[in-house]
């Protein structure tokens, strides 16, 4: 759990003994590529802590899949709507690589909080920061153009350009595979190519 412990403590310097209550509501989960860890409209009770590999989170929009967030390993995942009113979520979760998982229950969790302040304060640091990464996301969308986009995802995780499928990344960015694959095109820097 070493990716896991040192995402923790990025966020919140959790003590040890937090860790180990933490891991203890842990339950292991190894999934292959492309496996629907979380269905959209189905309730998923569990908050998954990735240690190794990747997933996105997409929804279903006029019939067709939109990206809305990558998680690697030391991330989280959820469906959000579970998490916070306890109903079915509208995102999936699928994993892009093979990828290892810890599931905690919702109600576990929920029930660390009233007890452990360390385990309370590192989840409202991780909550405000995703929120802020959405809205900054949010912001870009209305205000930057689709190449000021790419540049700052390739600037910013750049590593997603070698694991994930083009047609993800154009749904992530808000633009069309064709539209990314002539930006890509232009850009000099081709040193990292995505899979197709």
């Amino acid at each position: 759990m070493d990716n896991i412990i040192k995402s923790i403590r990025s966020f919140y310097p959790m003590s040890d003994e937090s860790i180990n209550l933490l891991s203890k509501y842990f339950v292991k989960k190894e999934f292959p590529k492309k496996h629907l860890v979380i269905e959209g409209g189905k309730m998923d009770n569990h908050v998954y802590f990735i240690e190794k590999g990747l997933s996105r989170s997409y929804c279903i929009v006029d019939g067709e899949e939109v990206t809305s967030w990558f998680s690697r390993a030391g991330d989280i995942t959820f469906a959000l709507l579970a998490l916070y009113r306890n109903e079915p979520g509208f995102e999936y979760v699928e994993t892009i690589e093979d990828t290892t998982m810890y599931a905690i229950k919702i109600d576990d969790l929920n029930a660390l909080y009233e007890v452990n302040l360390d385990i309370a304060n590192w989840s409202r640091v991780v909550h405000q920061e995703c929120v802020l990464s959405l809205q900054t996301r949010r912001i870009e969308r209305l205000q930057m153009s689709a190449k000021e986009r790419y540049e700052i995802l390739l600037k910013e995780q750049p590593d997603l350009f070698a694991r994930v499928k083009l047609t993800y990344l154009a749904s992530f960015l808000g633009m069309t595979p064709q539209h990314l694959s002539k930006m890509r095109a232009q850009t000099k820097s081709n040193d990292i190519h995505p899979i197709f």
